[in-house]
């Protein structure tokens, strides 16, 4: 995959940048949003933050970019197929974007998800690398789900967060960037047709972002990345009816067979919350008059003179004058 080079920012003057630690090699490692999916490029494959930032770090010529990210992969496969890998390589800077399809899944564990997390910093750092990882954002906020799915997922992705968070706590040589503060992040234009990946902007942002979190640390960021799209592929609205057709549809279906028992579970307690509050409602208040009894009330209709009409209704004969004396 050739990159499209990103159009240069001034460059900092020997003052500035003498201090600043260079980039050599830079490894990402996680998930689709790692490999790159939603920023196309016209020759076809995809682009993605990873040669964004390589781009702004100093470009091909002087960084080494190896993208060892698998789509479809969780923090748990992260870390057993492709952490062990991108240590070998030594790298100064190793990108790790994983634990969001964790929280797609009817096994979600964010104790695991933690504990893999927490390997895959000590194995990269042992390694050398400065590692950067990603705090995701209420993707309910984005992708419009029906209730159900939207509660369980937003507590999931707060879950997510803190096990992140416990497992960066007091470490050196780690940043987080995070995708909830960062601006345009919810932004439409900032995701691509599927609302689950990012596009060519949305890439853009990320880059940039990491970009910072690099400056912060000390590392020379020579071409901050710009937001003004250029390189990627436009999408259409065809590619999008397309993409809801072939691609849309079938995700909510398999995502709504791996979550449904789970949302079944969730409903319970509201359900029970809702019945417990409606008896806690009607409890202490009067009672209603009982109804009379179907025979009762034929007998009252006739010794009353009141006839049954159509669909229920009764008729009753109008009030006689009171005789006069």
């Amino acid at each position: 995959m050739r990159p499209t080079t990103v159009p240069s920012a001034p460059s900092p003057t020997p003052a500035q940048g003498d201090h600043l630690r260079p980039v050599r090699h830079l490894v990402a490692l996680g998930d689709s949003t790692a490999v790159g999916l939603g920023d196309p490029l016209p020759g076809g494959g995809w682009r993605g933050f990873a040669p964004l930032l390589r781009d702004a770090l100093g470009g091909p010529d002087r960084v080494r970019l190896d993208v060892l990210a698998r789509t479809g992969s969780r923090m748990g496969s992260a870390r057993h197929d492709q952490v062990p890998a991108a240590a070998a390589l030594a790298p100064d800077v190793a990108v790790l974007s994983a634990g969001m399809n964790d929280t797609m899944r009817s096994d979600f564990d964010a104790a695991a998800i933690g504990r893999d997390c927490a390997d895959a910093l000590d194995v990269l750092g042992h390694a050398g690398a400065h590692v950067l990882l990603l705090r995701y954002h209420d993707h309910a906020r984005v992708f419009r789900l029906p209730g159900p799915l939207r509660r369980t997922l937003s507590a999931r992705i707060d879950a997510l967060n803190a096990a992140i968070d416990v497992a960066v706590a007091g470490r050196d040589g780690v940043g987080v960037l995070d995708l909830h503060r960062m601006p345009g992040g919810y932004d439409p234009a900032s995701w691509s047709v599927d609302r689950l990946h990012p596009s060519e902007l949305g890439h853009r942002l990320l880059a940039r972002g990491l970009g910072d979190l690099l400056t912060d640390a000390g590392f020379a960021v020579p071409d901050p990345v710009l937001p003004d799209c250029a390189g990627g592929r436009p999408v259409t609205a065809l590619d999008r009816g397309l993409w809801m057709l072939v691609e849309g549809v079938p995700w909510l279906v398999r995502r709504g067979r791996d979550l449904g028992p789970v949302m079944v579970r969730g409903l319970g307690p509201r359900l029970r919350t809702r019945w417990d509050s409606g008896l806690t409602a009607t409890a202490g208040t009067a009672p209603s008059a009982p109804r009379p009894a179907p025979a009762a009330a034929a007998r009252w209709r006739r010794s009353s003179g009141c006839a049954l009409r159509p669909r229920g209704r009764t008729r009753c004969p109008a009030p006689r004058p009171p005789t006069r004396p």
